[in-house]
């Protein structure tokens, strides 16, 4: 738990209890799932939040192995929206993983893209974190959290613009407001009130694009043979800079 003024407890979880997607997305009856690492993961958001962690959603809609992902997309047993983290050797964060984080993703939008999901879905790519640690452009200030360092987004879609490069102000909380208008669903009321909804990266009326399998050096079957060894409950302490 991080606290605005910098009094941090690197032991406190769950650290939250207020409303979230997730628990919009049951009010309609929408399927949801997060893949994640361990139950004491950082980077599991419902870990955080009291009621799902603690909840029936915990049992029901939390994979503790993204890997399990690439099966459910193969079985046609996608969840309407998910969440996918990677394990952290899968990751691209600093001194934690082993270099097969771009082939991970790319084994899940390949998953994807030659799927029938590929007619009706979008996928967002994005990272917490900026490898150079610098960011010329000044952010905007809210609070203490929302906004720091630009860091990378990628939608993939049949109806994403192709080439297309932003230069509206997103944040993280724009996913949150696509899923919203998308799914007719209430404001949480939070930074997704204020967020714009990445309406100008898509264009719904061009022909849908054709999928191109993306090359990489390890696929589906390398990530989902591989042993999954969780980290220690101390592993995911670690608090950065950005977060």
């Amino acid at each position: 738990m991080i606290d605005p003024i910098g009094r941090e407890s690197l032991v406190q979880s769950p650290c939250f209890e207020h409303a979230t997607m997730p628990d919009l997305l049951d009010n309609a009856q929408i399927s949801w799932r997060y893949y994640g690492e361990s139950d004491h993961s950082l980077w599991v958001g419902p870990n955080s939040i009291q009621h799902l962690r603690f909840g029936p959603d915990w049992a029901q809609d939390v994979v503790l192995n993204p890997p399990q992902v690439l099966n459910d997309i193969a079985a046609g047993n996608l969840a309407t929206v998910t969440w996918i983290t990677p394990l952290h050797s899968d990751s691209d964060h600093p001194d934690t993983n082993n270099g097969t984080g771009p082939a991970w993703i790319a084994s899940i939008v390949n998953a994807i893209g030659n799927s029938a999901y590929w007619a009706n879905t979008a996928i967002f790519i994005t990272w917490d974190d900026w490898g150079g640690w610098f960011d010329h452009v000044k952010p905007p200030i809210y609070n203490s959290y929302e906004y720091g360092f630009r860091v990378p987004l990628i939608i993939v879609s049949p109806y994403a613009k192709p080439g297309y490069v932003s230069h509206v102000t997103h944040d993280f909380s724009s996913i949150l407001k696509f899923i919203e208008e998308t799914y007719t669903l209430p404001s949480l009321g939070f930074a997704d009130s204020r967020a714009d909804d990445l309406s100008d990266i898509f264009n719904f009326n061009q022909k849908p694009l054709t999928f191109h399998n993306i090359a990489a050096p390890h696929g589906a079957k390398f990530f989902l043979n591989r042993k999954h060894v969780p980290p220690p409950p101390h592993h995911d302490t670690d608090v950065d800079d950005d977060d």
